[in-house]
């Protein structure tokens, strides 16, 4: 299996290993996922798979009953063997000891300064001091005259899309779709993420 799932940020935890160490990791909802359209080689110059997850039904004027998905995801594979329209793909491939790659969307804080966006030390906040958490000068000379393009300044920060690569699964439950991973995983609880299995131990 070399596309992967979408599945939902269930919150973090930890586990113990057998020698006793507390290991921080979090629970994903895998779901069965849906296959919605296959892309070939010979008509998009591609393999590819979209799998859709969160149906919905819902009818046309004229009666005709539809299927909307609340997320879709392309994965690209070598082979279409097995994966027809229509077909569910659940998260056994995704065993323990094994490592995938996360996707997510990251926390979006709005617009920030530079001291939270960049990490600048800012200056003195004693008594008497006008730079606090000001960014300094921007200003150019005469030539260029102007400021650079990637200049560390105030803006928009997070709700970045975000990728995680060789993150180890502590633990699956194939019966209850749900698989922890180790570490952090990027976006608030209750959103969905995009895994594609790496390797299976």
């Amino acid at each position: 299996m070399s596309h992967g799932l979408i599945c939902t940020k269930l919150g973090m935890s930890r586990v113990f290993s057998p020698e006793g160490a507390a290991i921080a990791v979090t629970y994903l909802k895998a779901e069965p996922n849906i296959v919605v359209r296959l892309k070939t080689r010979e008509k998009d110059g591609y393999n590819a798979v979209i799998l859709g997850l969160g149906t919905k039904h819902w009818k046309t004027r004229k009666g005709h009953e539809m299927i909307r998905y609340k997320h879709l995801k392309e994965w690209r594979v070598e082979k279409l063997d097995g994966l027809e329209p229509g077909t569910t793909v659940s998260c056994e491939p995704f065993v323990k000891d094994g490592t995938l790659s996360i996707t997510g969307v990251s926390k979006g804080k709005g617009f920030q300064g530079t001291v939270k966006r960049h990490g600048f030390a800012g200056g003195p906040a004693s008594h008497g001091s006008h730079f606090k958490r000001e960014p300094g000068s921007v200003g150019m000379r005469e030539e260029p005259g102007r400021i650079h393009k990637g200049k560390r300044m105030a803006g928009r920060m997070g709700q970045d899309t975000v990728t995680l690569r060789e993150r180890l699964i502590v633990e699956s439950d194939p019966e209850k779709c749900v698989i922890a991973v180790k570490g952090p995983i990027p976006g608030p609880t209750g959103t969905p993420v995009y895994i594609t299995l790496e390797s299976s131990d």
